[in-house]
């Protein structure tokens, strides 16, 4: 039994070393597809992350306390983003947008259905985020009482600049990704051309082709095995003469 298991483990070894062989000759033959579409995968990797980059955008937000129930403090919410309130930010800040444009800046949100409200400004700058929160937040407060007369309106924390972009992706994810994707498309296009080759290429497909054994094979003559001949003639030649002085 453990004769036979021994065998067929051997049979398995030798399998795989063929198998193994037969892959690396593949991919030895043609590797110059692989480098090729590697390099253009990679360049046009870079060529997409460079084209695609999008413009950093930066978010500030600011708190303010409404004292006001749930369902009167959502049509005070609404009144923060309203033209009333954003055409005197626009105004005061000197900025060269609409009340509309700015408004889709602003998202305005209870925290956790108490009295703070958030206010949070996205920006392509991140000092002028924090500006605009601020701003919308003062307006606000000093408006309200001329338009609904509430006055439950504090402002509890100020927005600061915030350097980091809230959508800061890494381009280097898309070059690896797209390095990745050449090689595997690289060795899978070598082993289709392979596959689509009828050529004998070892002595097992003269085997397989003609169903006899090969008895030995001829090596290619070139002047690399050549000149490997002669230096081997003439070190065995230096070696006899050494002997016969001895």
């Amino acid at each position: 039994m453990n004769r036979i298991h021994s065998y067929y483990s051997e049979d398995r070894r030798i399998a795989k070393e063929i198998n193994l062989k037969e892959l690396y000759r593949v991919i030895k033959k043609r590797y110059w597809i692989v480098l090729v579409i590697t390099v253009l995968a990679t360049i046009a990797g870079w060529y997409y992350s460079n084209l695609n980059k999008a413009e950093p955008l930066y978010e500030s937000s600011t708190n303010i306390i409404i004292g006001a129930d749930s369902e009167y403090r959502k049509t005070l919410q609404v009144i923060i983003k309203d033209t009333i309130v954003l055409e005197t930010v626009i105004s005061n800040l000197g900025l060269d947008k609409s009340s509309k444009s700015l408004a889709s800046q602003i998202n305005v949100e209870s925290i956790d259905s108490s009295q703070v409200v958030k206010i949070s400004v996205t920006d392509t700058n991140p000092e002028r985020a924090a500006e605009i929160a601020n701003m919308a937040a003062k307006v606000f407060k000093d408006e309200i009482p001329n338009i609904l007369g509430f006055e439950e309106v504090q402002i509890l924390s100020e927005a600061r600049v915030n350097p980091t972009p809230i959508n800061d992706s890494n381009p280097n994810k898309i070059i690896i990704a797209a390095f990745v994707f050449g090689i595997i498309v690289g060795i899978g296009l070598i082993f289709l051309i392979d596959s689509l080759d009828d050529s004998i290429k070892s002595e097992r497909d003269i085997e397989m082709v003609l169903g006899i054994q090969v008895l030995g094979s001829i090596s290619k003559i070139n002047n690399k095995n050549v000149r490997k001949r002669k230096g081997q003639k003439t070190e065995l030649a230096f070696r006899g003469e050494t002997i016969g002085f001895k």
